[in-house]
């Protein structure tokens, strides 16, 4: 039941310790407000990270040719490690492969045309698989099949970008495109949450890149995802790949420069771990700025006991419980460091929104928020930190005797 009179007494004791309460108040919100800014601004960070590994699935490993830089086998070094579909379709039987393509791209004719229209755009010869490696999501139409790779068939999927710029609006599902003055059919539209950069694509099957571009069977990159694979496989499948690879094509499996593998598993963890650690400090830092609150919650309190001695001797002699002693002093407390760890905790918040509103997205910073399941477990340890900064100061109220309290000066 609610008691005005207990109410009206606690707001004429803090009234009457105006500073005092306002700087122990302030100490409170301004340990809200710093930890709401500091997990705010980590997960600004994080955020910004994640997006970056948005391009492609986090779970892919990149294998990409280079130039070797040790002698083996009679070979000297310089030579140029040139993959072929042997290799797509020897590192496809590898446990643990998921999805998985080979990758090339047209440089020396990237012009694309539709009617009148004509554009420069990166043409990418790829495998079905490579929509699940580079996260696509076919907007229009569908993505390249299986089938398509195995017919050859002069069919391709193109960004947004490039469905803007060539088709104005007009549908281009089974619309004809001229890919290096190719007639190519368009099956499908993709978006990339990635972001702009890789919708200025179109994406053919490899195999007919292959025979009309004469390509013979050389491919450029392999990419794969690797399912649920630990870092750990992740690792293995490196080393794996890279003995394979070293025996047919004849390099040192030790030289790093014939090859190069960027293992995506392995650096989306190493980020993780770091900004789980970066948020366990800022938790950290921010409890302690709220623990120096709290002391100064407690020792306000005890001032308060101390000055209202006279008063809790005559309130027990008149039969006031240690409970409701306990209560008084604990409901002062607990108003104080809510009343103020609100304040900053909506402080926190409203910056947090102003930033996201005005500051512009960047590869490393993207969006700080601070989510709901925060904001809960800040509100639990404020009135924690309200019970515990009260609860001494009201056991030592409780405790006084009568006769001594009166004789109090």
């Amino acid at each position: 039941m609610f008691d005005l009179d207990k109410w009206q007494e606690i707001y004429s004791t803090i009234r009457k310790n105006k500073l005092r309460t306002f700087l122990t108040g302030f100490s409170v919100a301004w340990g809200i407000f710093m930890l709401i800014i500091l997990l705010g601004s980590g997960y600004g960070l994080e955020n910004g990270v994640r997006k970056e590994f948005e391009d492609d699935a986090a779970n892919t490993l990149w294998i990409n040719q280079g130039v070797t830089s040790m002698a083996h086998e009679g070979y000297k070094p310089g030579r140029f490690i040139q993959f072929r579909n042997e290799d797509y379709d020897q590192t496809k039987t590898l446990k643990d492969v998921e999805h998985i393509s080979g990758r090339f791209t047209i440089w020396e004719n990237n012009t694309l045309s539709y009617k009148n229209e004509y554009g420069s755009f990166d043409i990418f010869c790829i495998h079905p698989d490579y929509g699940v490696v580079e996260s696509l999501n076919p907007t229009k139409g569908r993505f390249l099949n299986d089938i398509d790779v195995q017919e050859t068939r002069k069919v391709a999927s193109i960004g947004r970008l490039v469905d803007e710029a060539l088709f104005k609006g007009e549908d281009p599902i089974n619309k004809y495109i001229h890919v290096a003055g190719i007639p190519f059919k368009v099956v499908g539209v993709f978006e990339d949450p990635g972001g702009d950069r890789d919708l200025s694509r179109i994406y053919i099957p490899i195999s007919t890149a292959q025979m009309v571009f004469n390509r013979s069977n050389r491919i450029g990159t392999i990419s794969m995802t690797v399912g649920d694979a630990s870092v750990e496989r992740s690792q293995e499948m490196v080393e794996e790949i890279r003995n394979d690879l070293a025996q047919r094509h004849h390099f040192n499996a030790e030289d790093k420069r014939a090859v190069f593998i960027w293992n995506n598993v392995e650096n989306y963890m190493q980020f993780m771990t770091l900004f789980a650690n970066i948020r366990l400090f800022i938790w950290v830092i921010g409890i302690g700025t709220i623990i120096a609150g709290i002391v100064g919650v407690s020792n306000i309190m005890m001032i308060v006991v101390k000055e209202r001695t006279k008063e809790i001797g005559i309130r027990k002699s008149m039969g006031a419980t240690p409970g409701s002693i306990i209560s008084l002093i604990l409901q002062e407390s607990i108003l104080i460091t809510a009343f103020a760890g609100y304040l900053g905790l909506v402080a926190g918040v409203g910056l947090l929104e102003l930033i996201s509103k005005n500051l512009p997205a960047t590869d490393y910073f993207s969006n700080p928020e601070v989510n709901i399941n925060v904001a809960l477990g800040a509100t639990a340890i404020l009135i924690l930190a309200g019970a515990i900064a009260g609860f001494v100061p009201a056991r030592k109220a409780a405790a006084v005797k009568p006769v001594v309290a009166l004789k109090d000066e």
